[in-house]
């Protein structure tokens, strides 16, 4: 295996190495004061179980980097992936640990596994294998055995989706919504269908929104769910109940301006934020380290994404590009999800900051797609690297 590790992507790698560096640092300094305060821990409390969920997914990565691809391939597996998806997202709905009025996670001894980011990787890689199978023959055949042939992933995917959205968790259900839109239409599958499926699906939602908003308004301030979408047309009306966390974080980003004050001096967390390292912990470094330090942290993700998507427009294998492009995609809607709850452009879902936020069912599951995404692009390099050879001889 020396040929991976002379095509190490380090495109790839070097951003993963800092954006996980940053969650250490990041996770202390918001979780510090905040644990001793409220729980009366010890400061390092969250510091030590981020660093040792960092470890266990370097791990990962390596273990993913030089696992051959054909295994993620087998049948068997990817049955035994899904079934075992399918049943923790039903038992969550049974006997799921309830938290802020979701049921999502399921408590394993000392620790909280979240079977929805599971999900996410288990459909790129059920959705990838089977409809790059598929593609020549989606491609070559009418709209109507297109239909037919992809009735099978279509219905098990949206199985998972149902599952998700009623624990209820609509960020982890718009996020594999998104994947399996990308795979769908990247496998060959017809746009004319696909865009008139799209439309009438957003003309529903924005219909049900819209409703939501004004004539159900009251219903919604009943609903947890609700509540947080009436947060974001109504934050500073509703800053004692749902607009809290959005209301405060608008105060964190203009309190620590372009440069901030200073890592570690953030006001914020000190209850103000609720669980500042979780799902807002970008407000706590933009008000540390300032709008620039935020714009570098979401700049580095957006350049891992784009570098993503690069390996998967190279790659000659069709599977190889929708593993690619199914990762891209869960994590360029993560990110969007939380830096627009963070700034109040959208409704707080609870979805985390890829590589950043405190938690080891996201960083796990991120961790195994980075070891994916460096396998897919060293062999793809390798395979390049011979062909070269090949032609150079000749």
């Amino acid at each position: 295996m020396s040929w991976k590790l002379r095509h190490i992507d380090y495109f790839v790698l070097v951003p993963y190495l800092v954006l996980c560096g940053i969650s250490i640092i990041m996770v202390y300094s918001a979780s510090s004061t905040y644990v001793v305060n409220l729980y009366h821990q010890a400061p390092t409390t969250y510091l030590i179980k981020q660093a040792m969920f960092v470890l266990v997914g370097l791990i990962l990565v390596a273990l993913v980097f030089f696992f051959k691809l054909k295994h993620w391939r087998n049948p068997i597996l990817l049955l035994i992936l899904l079934v075992l998806t399918i049943v923790s997202l039903i038992y969550l709905l049974a006997k799921g640990q309830s938290v802020n009025g979701a049921s999502a996670w399921i408590p394993v001894g000392p620790i909280n596994i979240q079977p929805a980011e599971f999900a996410k990787m288990v459909v790129i890689l059920y959705l990838a294998h089977l409809l790059s199978n598929r593609q020549r023959y989606i491609q070559s055949v009418g709209p109507i055995k297109t239909i037919k042939v992809s009735i099978g992933p279509f219905l098990t995917v949206m199985l998972i989706i149902i599952l998700i959205f009623m624990q209820p968790d609509t960020g982890g259900m718009a996020i594999v919504t998104a994947i399996a839109a990308v795979l769908f239409f990247s496998s060959g599958f017809p746009v004319k269908i696909g865009l008139s499926a799209f439309g009438i699906s957003i003309a529903g939602i924005g219909g049900i929104v819209y409703l939501m908003l004004t004539k159900f308004s009251s219903l919604l301030s009943k609903n947890y769910m609700g509540k947080r979408f009436l947060a974001v047309a109504h934050p500073f009306q509703m800053q004692q109940g749902a607009g809290k966390q959005l209301v405060n974080s608008m105060y964190a980003i203009n309190h620590g301006g372009w440069f901030g004050v200073g890592l570690g001096n953030s006001t914020m967390k000190l209850g103000y934020l609720p669980e500042p390292y979780t799902d807002f912990i970008l407000a706590i470094i933009a008000e540390e380290l300032g709008i620039i330090g935020a714009i570098f942290v979401v700049g580095l993700l957006f350049f891992l994404i784009w570098r993503i998507i690069l390996v998967g427009i190279r790659a000659k294998s069709v599977y190889h590009t929708l593993l690619m492009y199914g990762i891209a995609t869960m994590i360029f809607v993560q990110t969007t999800f939380n830096v627009g709850a963070v700034v109040g452009v959208l409704p707080i879902t609870g979805v985390t900051l890829p590589f950043i936020s405190y938690g080891g069912s996201s960083l796990l599951v991120l961790s195994v797609a980075i070891g994916l995404v460096l396998n897919v692009s060293a062999r793809e390099s390798h395979q390049r690297e011979l062909e070269r050879d090949v032609n150079a001889d000749a």
